[in-house]
């Protein structure tokens, strides 16, 4: 690429990159990544021809992660959540130890059964809301509220179709849904347990043993009024009596109706959800495109709800974030110019020349490696930037795929240690900060570099370990 080309494509990524993490006015971050892809295109530094080939790539993972998106905000209109936040209180039985542990669960499962931002968007106002009726100090507030979110942002790394990077990246390296989860499952959840488990002996003291049940925290009947957009769009007015505003946007009009809540709607909603996430690892060993079943699944959500409560599919329409496939397919058109600017081939010469064929080099230099970038740049341009690498690498298969898991691992677990790492790291601290909770940024690098470093090792030398039983 001529000197010029290379200085506008350098440009243009730093300038998106800085405008997503800092999002100024609450600017949505497919703005910033539309603008630049734009600006590529314009200067003739990314060709035409290569759109097609660069949305193949993208718009079936974008697809994917709207689908998820779509079926959590049925099921949220339902009353499923706030059912499973109930519940949650109920079988811890007055034991705060064992209320952690069970929030630690169900954020494991929003994220694997959705994805990592839906998660945060979700759980986290219900979180608030329950330790809040429940009468928390603020001190003892907080070890649920970081379990929150560093669990549910580090689950999407067990299978592949929680996060939207994960995705993109497994389209580059050609690794289908089954085997990306026989080699991560296990590597990923021995991190995630290691976080929570540290994050449980950090806030130990803070942890109440007992709780009151005389008044139960949460109900499965009607949300309060709502007028927060998705992605943090600021509220029009303060809570009512106090209550969490949601970042998925209602109707401030709505009300569930009396069916919704109910334990057979909610049965048949969770079992769509399963099936669907089977269908996912079913179809991708049979060449079915994994984002036709995600649509499959949400439209079947979207006819329960519209058969069983007769409520149809306009809330998908104003709600759901149809900017991620402008924003997936921007940020990685601007991805593609800086890989051809030669950055990412000296970043490749570099990494090559130490891992050099070794299983063990491979997995702590991109482990190590995506941590870094993704701490610098946010996880999603830096996974981009991290798979690239290795495909310019050539490594033998099973280098590339122990290489491409530690690549995952340090974007998904080690982006953590700063809150500009990830999206949904953002987004958790936005929530907090609308709801008056003071976390600063200093007390959450405090507590992830007390965690988050021990989650990823443990992590990587599990993958090796692992997946040595495999190569």
């Amino acid at each position: 690429m001529p000197p010029f080309e290379a200085i506008v494509a350098w440009s243009v990524f730093a300038a998106a990159v800085i405008l997503i993490i800092w999002r100024p006015r609450g600017l949505s971050e497919a703005i910033p990544a539309a603008a630049g892809a734009l600006a590529l295109i314009g200067f003739g530094i990314v060709p035409p021809g290569d759109l097609l080939d660069l949305f193949n790539i993208v718009g079936g993972a974008a697809l994917t992660i709207l689908s998820t998106i779509a079926m959590s905000i049925v099921m949220d209109g339902i009353g499923v959540f706030r059912w499973a936040a109930h519940n949650l209180v109920r079988l811890s039985r007055g034991s705060g130890v064992l209320l952690y542990w069970n929030v630690v669960l169900l954020c494991f499962l929003m994220t694997l059964f959705f994805n990592n931002d839906g998660s945060i968007l979700i759980t986290t106002p219900i979180l608030i809301r329950m330790v809040s009726m429940l009468r928390f100090k603020p001190h003892q507030k907080l070890p649920y509220l970081f379990a929150g979110a560093l669990v549910a942002t580090a689950s999407s790394a067990p299978i592949g179709v929680s996060n939207l990077a994960n995705l993109i990246a497994m389209r580059i390296v050609g690794l289908d849904l089954g085997t990306y989860a026989l080699y991560m499952f296990l590597p990923s959840l021995a991190g995630i347990g290691c976080i929570a488990g540290l994050l449980f002996l950090m806030f130990r003291r803070d942890i109440p043993r007992n709780i009151p049940l005389s008044s139960h925290p949460l109900h499965p009947g009607p949300p309060a009024p709502m007028r927060q957009g998705y992605r943090g769009a600021r509220s029009a007015g303060k809570p009512a009596e106090g209550l969490p505003v949601h970042p998925l946007k209602y109707d401030t009009a709505q009300t569930l109706p009396p069916e919704a809540g109910s334990f057979g709607l909610i049965r048949l909603t969770i079992g769509i959800v399963v099936l669907t996430r089977a269908g996912f690892f079913l179809g991708s060993g049979m060449g079915i495109p994994i984002e036709w079943i995600g649509i499959a699944g949400a439209a079947a959500l979207v006819a329960v709800r519209w058969l069983w409560l007769g409520r149809g599919p306009k809330d998908l329409v104003t709600q759901a974030p149809w900017h991620i496939i402008v924003f997936a397919f921007g940020i990685y058109v601007i991805v593609h110019a800086f890989h051809q600017s030669g950055a990412v081939d000296a970043a490749a010469d570099f990494l090559g020349r130490r891992i050099d064929g070794d299983r063990f080099a491979a997995i702590f230099w991109m482990g190590g490696w995506l941590t870094l970038l993704s701490v610098l740049m946010n996880n999603l341009p830096a996974v981009m930037i991290g798979t690239l690498s290795l495909a310019d690498m050539q490594l033998e298969p099973a280098v590339m795929q122990s290489a491409y898991m530690a690549n995952i691992l340090g974007s998904d677990i080690g982006a953590l240690l700063v809150p500009v790492g990830t999206l949904a790291s953002l987004l958790w601290m936005f929530i907090l900060r609308s709801h008056r909770i003071p976390v600063t940024w200093g007390k959450y690098v405090k507590v992830a570099f007390a965690v988050v470093p021990a989650g990823l090792a443990v992590s990587l030398f599990t993958l090796y370990f692992w997946t040595g039983l495999f190569f």
